[in-house]
């Protein structure tokens, strides 16, 4: 049976109109969408498979081109409107944190770190630089490549602090394993970058690990 032909109350558009998106599951969420199910299947019943299909909604919001198109149901026009819509989410989460102090919205800095860093398949050393007044001035990523293979270079980030007239700086980079732990080398190369910055007196504000589903605090362990 069709959703149209569902309860009211049980369709997901209705119910998001009704609940807030809050209220849904991962596949009623999914199934909107998708707008449409394929022969035999309802959108519901479309987005449970693939979920399953994928292991997970994290797996398949993360899939490349080729995997993601690969799956029954999806395809080129879907791909793309879904890479727009994880972008919008992006923007919109920077947008917010653009506009206060980064201080004063940790949780809102974890989101927005986690969505630019979290689903990639490679590490990634990023710093969110900041004003004296720790109001944001420009996200950027700096390194790529393994914390304890590929150097990051206090010399370079203290040139690109000052080319921004930071006062401040909160670094970020994320563990493809998942795992958030951070390793001895995540906590040498900190200590390394708050030297050198405390030389220009730009203050290392907290250092985020990125993992699947928990971001560890420099700061909130006390390692700053």
């Amino acid at each position: 049976m069709g959703i149209c032909h569902w309860p009211e109350g049980e369709r997901p558009r209705e119910k998001l109109i009704g609940l807030g998106p809050e209220a849904l599951s991962d596949a009623e969420l999914l199934a909107i969408f998708l707008r449409v199910g394929v022969k035999g299947r309802s959108a519901v019943d479309l987005a449970r498979d693939l979920l399953n299909e994928f292991g997970g909604l994290r797996p398949l919001l993360g899939a490349d081109q080729a995997r993601f198109c690969q799956a029954h149901g999806l395809g080129i026009a879907k791909y793309v409107q879904l890479q727009a819509a994880l972008e919008l989410s992006r923007r919109h989460l920077e947008t917010l944190l653009v506009r206060g102090d980064a201080l004063t919205s940790p949780m809102l800095v974890k989101r927005f770190l986690s969505a630019h860093l979290r689903d990639l398949g490679h590490e990634v050393f990023a710093a969110l630089f900041l004003d004296t007044q720790h109001r944001v001035l420009r996200f950027e990523k700096l390194f790529t490549g393994s914390l304890s293979s590929a150097s990051v270079y206090p010399r370079e980030v203290a040139k690109r602090a000052l080319a921004l007239h930071a006062g401040a700086v909160i670094f970020a980079h994320n563990h493809p394993s998942g795992v958030a732990e951070p390793s001895q080398a995540d906590r040498d190369v900190t200590r390394h970058l708050s030297d050198a910055l405390a030389l220009l007196d730009i203050r290392v504000l907290d250092h985020f690990v990125i993992g699947e589903g928990e971001v560890v605090s420099f700061s909130e362990r006390g390692w700053l």
